[in-house]
């Protein structure tokens, strides 16, 4: 195993034991350098890192790596998801060593919403490996110093490795096992999909300490904001995985600000979050109401983010 760099901030963060905060950058669908400048400078210090989405909902965007070396140029620590569903092995590789080069450490590796859902349905799915052999090809590069052929890598790869787990999905009997296999191919830390219902979502973190795998990975658990009953309706109705109790949807719909009230059930959900055993933090994805982020961070006392 080769020797690695002093790690990102993400990732000190989590090995000091702190609750690690974490939030989304959506970039734009142009080449308009400045809407990422914009959303870097609103969440400056309100967390620990910041995901830069790769063509979420299979929409044509600005790249993630684009994103990410913006991201770093304005002091923050990026995380650049890559997805399976758009390159085959070859180009993967070739962007994790281009990004490792740009001085991006920390990555999330995800399959990617399918082609037929975003703007371009009639686009080719590449999906040449799968996600849990992305994370191991990620592994491999950072341990083994190989490519997936086997020839060696010239350099170090100081790799940050995450991945994505989604605890309300079907089969749910299947989803803690699911989590196993993406520790073993090599997961540092996991994002999960956004959780409304806690007891839940704490049904299958005791899943995952039966296992112990709190221990060897670190679980950050995902949180959207909901900004109007229409979002929150969407994801109950249209969502696979997204659990949203009546009584969320009935607290929005009688809410006399529904955004405050969705930042009132965020800051709630928060709090019941960090009374559960084995998770390591939150994973903030507040689609297109990026300046809510730093006063839930804020109101949940959260801050000042850690120095470390």
């Amino acid at each position: 195993m080769r020797a690695m760099k002093a790690g990102t901030n993400l990732e000190k963060v989590l090995r000091s034991g702190a609750f690690a905060v974490t939030a989304e950058i959506g970039p734009p669908k142009g080449a308009v350098a400045a809407v990422v400048k914009r959303k870097a400078d609103l969440l400056k210090g309100s967390c620990d890192a910041y995901n830069v989405t790769d063509n979420q909902t299979a929409i044509v965007r600005m790249s993630s790596l684009a994103g990410c070396v913006m991201l770093k140029e304005a002091g923050l620590d990026p995380v650049m998801q890559i997805v399976v569903r758009d390159r085959n092995r070859i180009a993967i590789q070739s962007d994790i060593l281009g990004a490792v080069a740009l001085g991006i450490g920390n990555f999330l590796c995800l399959s990617g919403d399918h082609q037929r859902f975003g703007n371009h349905p009639q686009a080719k799915g590449v999906f040449d490996i799968e996600s849990i052999q992305l994370i191991q090809t990620f592994k491999n590069l950072r341990d083994e110093g190989r490519f997936i052929s086997g020839d060696e890598i010239s350099g170090e790869m100081p790799l940050f490795i995450g991945a994505a787990a989604n605890p309300f999905a079907d089969p749910v009997d299947f989803r803690v096992a699911r989590l196993a296999k993406k520790v073993r191919a090599g997961a540092d830390f996991i994002q999960t999909q956004a959780v409304y219902d806690v007891e839940r979502f704490a049904t299958w973190m005791k899943g995952v300490r039966q296992l112990g795998l709190h221990k060897e990975v670190y679980i950050l658990a995902g949180l959207i904001p909901p900004k109007s009953i229409g979002m929150a309706r969407y994801m109950r109705d249209y969502v696979p995985g997204i659990h949203v109790p009546d009584e969320i949807i009935e607290r929005l719909e009688n809410a006399d600000d529904v955004k405050e009230e969705g930042q009132k059930i965020t800051l709630e959900l928060i709090e019941a979050l960090e009374e559960i055993e084995g998770l390591s933090g939150i994973h903030i994805m507040a689609v297109g109401w990026e300046e809510a982020v730093p006063h839930i961070v804020a109101k949940a006392g959260l801050l000042p983010r850690p120095v470390v």
